[in-house]
């Protein structure tokens, strides 16, 4: 069989290994380190407006916290996109909240600003203000920040943002991951950067990303012996995740570069007849190219988006459909929900196709020439 093409695979970039032995030469093998320090410095310094960032073991853990530093608590409700990972969903729950969720708008496939008002002023008049709303950035795309910090301004929640998927991308010039109240990203290893596993929170307000620190590392009082007045976590990065990270953002916008011109290359190949891009809406929009994706909607119907994910794993390319929305997780059945189907149709008919920056020019000609192949097999 030949060799996999990956839909996202890790990426070196090649000083990743001097920063972990120096872990290693300092015997730094634990949590925290001088290498976590440095971390949180970089991403400080990348996402620049006076953000301060707390490294952490996931970008769950990272949203975990910025529920419980935001008072969620059971029986509360907070707002979620729907069209996303249920890591953006699955920490409200672990609160003991009920998530509300919101569907997508066409522009960009992210959070309808129509939608969550209409969500805000229904839970308001059934006496459920939401404590926080969750919104996410798929697949790098920025979604409509104007709008949405102008809807959740009005009524006074906070805003969690998931750039989980979109570190490197930016609104208007600034980078995403630096809109909400808090903001979350993640490090896994399929994400632009990795650390292995890991995540970071992000907010301009240092008192929170301190007492997120403190929750981390199991919420330990300031005392000689083992004394805790709260509720911890296992949630810090460790020293030797760090070292990677910091190698990583060395090559940062070199990956950004790398999925745009995947995005780019697809774009030019891919017949625009039966695949619709998600493209950038204007100027003031800047996708990472995380991944890219498309919708397949042959008009004559003879070409669908699992003819083409099936007809790519029987040659060992990994694809995979669009997120599939929270409201239509068993595990999220009963759950409030506010939209018109667009999450569901995107769900539909899209498709990720391999995005990787380390992909090789004949690893991308494969992935087109089987598409192609596929189109012609199943409308003969």
């Amino acid at each position: 069989m030949k060799d996999k093409i990956w839909l996202s695979s890790p990426h070196m970039g090649g000083t990743e290994e001097k920063y972990v032995k120096e872990a290693f030469d300092t015997n730094w093998i634990a949590p925290l380190g001088p290498n976590v320090d440095g971390f949180e410095r970089d991403l400080e310094n990348y996402l620049g407006n006076d953000v301060h960032v707390a490294a952490l073991s996931s970008g769950t853990a990272a949203l975990h916290l910025a529920l419980i530093i935001l008072g969620v608590k059971a029986g509360d409700e907070v707002i979620c996109q729907s069209m996303t990972f249920s890591a953006s969903a699955n920490p409200i729950a672990y609160q003991g909240a009920t998530p509300v969720f919101v569907d997508s708008e066409t522009l960009t496939w992210n959070m309808s600003p129509e939608y969550l008002e209409e969500a805000i002023k229904d839970r308001i008049s059934k006496g459920k203000k939401p404590k926080a709303i969750i919104v996410v950035h798929l697949y790098g795309m920025p979604a409509e920040m104007d709008r949405i910090m102008q809807v959740a301004d009005k009524y006074e929640i906070p805003v969690v943002e998931d750039a989980a998927e979109a570190l490197g991308s930016s609104y208007k010039g600034r980078k995403l991951g630096t809109f909400g109240a808090m903001s979350i990203l993640s490090f896994n290893g399929n994400k632009i950067i990795t650390t292995s596993g890991g995540g970071a929170l992000v907010s301009t307000n240092e008192e929170w990303i301190k007492k997120a620190r403190f929750l981390a590392t199991q919420a330990r009082d300031n005392a000689p012996h083992y004394q805790h007045s709260h509720i911890g976590y296992n949630y810090r990065m460790s020293n030797i995740c760090a070292g990677i990270g910091r190698g990583q953002m060395e090559v940062l916008q070199d990956r950004v570069d790398a999925r745009r011109a995947n995005y780019t290359f697809y774009k030019n190949e891919l017949d625009a007849k039966t695949f619709t891009f998600a493209e950038e809406p204007n100027e003031d929009y800047y996708s990472n190219r995380w991944l890219t994706t498309v919708l397949v909607d042959n008009a004559e119907g003879a070409v669908d988006r699992e003819a083409v994910r099936l007809a790519l794993e029987k040659d060992n390319i990994e694809s995979r459909p669009l997120w599939k929305p929270m409201h239509l997780q068993p595990v999220f059945a009963g759950t409030p929900f506010y939209g018109d189907g667009t999450s569901e149709r995107l769900f539909e008919k899209g498709l990720c196709l391999p995005s990787g920056s380390n992909l090789t020019d004949e690893e991308k000609a494969s992935v087109v020439q089987k598409i192609n192949a596929a189109c012609v097999a199943n409308t003969l």
